[in-house]
């Protein structure tokens, strides 16, 4: 007997009954694959955020470098820097790749009468403005440093120097060469995010002025590739290690955003309890079902107990009742794929805009997230609902192939 054919003719005959569970199953998909393409899309951004601002998602430096990182030291850069940016750049034109060569080194600021540490960072101020984005927290009056010899300051470090738009700064620091860097700054802006790490300690410059005042011609201590997807990060590791060749990376260290420090650990967590809990929202819609075929299941105990009574093994009994459960949750979970994957598509390209939620926190970040369309996402869409209706089938199905021939014929008269 083909245990299929026979469990979709007894899915027709009541399909009232039939259309209830596919509901239930089609809404529960809905909700899981929606939902994740929701959640993957804000786990995007939180790692967006980060990596933008400290790795990348790909992440270059020099293995002496990688060893002293801590320290962010000058005298270990990447000498060529620029022609590694372009070749990384190229490596598919299809995609939208950024890299970013960026700077970061300890700085004496002075004006006039005083003095204070901070931090620099160096980068091309057009990949700055879509990674580290100060210039979004710019104060009126001024600029951002577009023009060779210009910086933008915290307004903290701005109050502590007593310095407005359009005055000198005074920025010493140790050259990669060991000497004594000095160079003289116009401040062309001053930021303020609200938050005393960035404003009262880091001021912005040119990679440029950067690299002519730390004796580092065409060099950069670290480039930041930024990928469409972060979940590319290791195939994009791969990639570049060998657009390279050895010659060029036996003296660098490539590494995914995923290997460096311990926020990693954070989104995997993150990952695995979303994971959880839309397969609990697809047991939910999976619950019906379960009812459904337990009514089945007494409802033809007396067409059960003559199947058994003609020879039909109590193992295919088992599977054709569990076969019609499992084709309920496939059906559902189908159309419900499809109506979540519209959805993500229809909001993809928008995005949610949580600006006006997070306006009193001014911390250079992007805050829109898009839902994202992913085959993973399809495919827990679909597999977790099937799954979970075929599950909840498992229990009436069993029950229906441990029943005794005689109890079953006497069930109904």
């Amino acid at each position: 007997m083909n245990l299929f054919s026979f469990a979709w003719r007894n899915l027709r005959r009541n399909t009232r009954r039939s259309l209830l569970a596919v509901l239930s199953t089609f809404l529960a998909t809905l909700m899981v694959v929606a939902g994740n393409g929701l959640t993957e899309g804000f786990l995007d951004s939180m790692v967006r955020n980060y990596a933008k601002n400290e790795t990348g998602h790909v992440h270059i430096t020099t293995t002496a470098f990688r060893e002293r990182s801590r320290f962010t030291p000058v005298d270990e850069y990447i000498p060529d820097a620029g022609t590694l940016v372009q070749k990384i750049e190229g490596l598919n034109p299809t995609e939208y790749v950024l890299a970013a060569p960026r700077i970061r080194f300890g700085v004496l600021l002075s004006s006039g009468p005083f003095t204070k540490p901070a931090a620099a960072i160096a980068g091309d101020p057009e990949k700055e403005r879509s990674l580290l984005m100060l210039n979004r927290n710019i104060l009126p009056g001024g600029s951002y440093c577009d023009e060779p010899g210009t910086a933008i300051i915290g307004s903290g470090l701005a109050s502590d120097l007593e310095l407005k738009v359009g005055d000198t700064l005074k920025v010493i620091a140790t050259r990669s060469d060991g000497g004594i860097g000095f160079k003289s700054l116009r401040v062309s802006g001053i930021f303020q995010t609200g938050t005393n790490a960035l404003d009262g300690s880091v001021f912005q410059m040119r990679l440029d002025d950067a690299q002519a005042m730390l004796a580092m011609p065409g060099g950069a201590q670290q480039i930041l590739v930024m990928l469409p997807d972060y979940r590319q990060a290791n195939a994009w590791r791969g990639k570049i290690n060998d657009a390279l060749g050895h010659g060029e990376t036996q003296n660098l260290s490539i590494l995914s955003w995923s290997e460096i420090g311990e926020y990693p650990k954070v989104i995997q967590l993150a990952e695995a309890i979303y994971l959880g809990m839309w397969f609990f929202i697809a047991l939910l819609g999976a619950f019906i079902i379960a009812n459904i075929m337990t009514m089945v299941v007494l409802e033809r105990r007396r067409e059960t107990g003559i199947l058994m009574a003609m020879g039909m093994p109590p193992t295919e009994i088992a599977f054709s009742f569990l076969i019609e459960g499992t084709m309920l949750g496939l059906g559902g979970s189908v159309i419900g794929t499809a109506a979540g994957i519209a959805f993500n598509v229809a909001f993809a390209r928008k995005g949610f805009d949580f600006s006006s939620a997070l306006a009193g926190f001014s911390w250079p970040i992007d805050n829109i997230i898009r839902p994202t369309v992913s085959l993973s996402g399809v495919l827990a869409g679909i597999l977790f609902c099937t799954v979970a209706a075929a599950l909840m089938s498992f229990l009436p199905s069993w029950r229906a192939s441990r029943m005794e021939v005689v109890d079953a014929l006497k069930a109904v008269q």
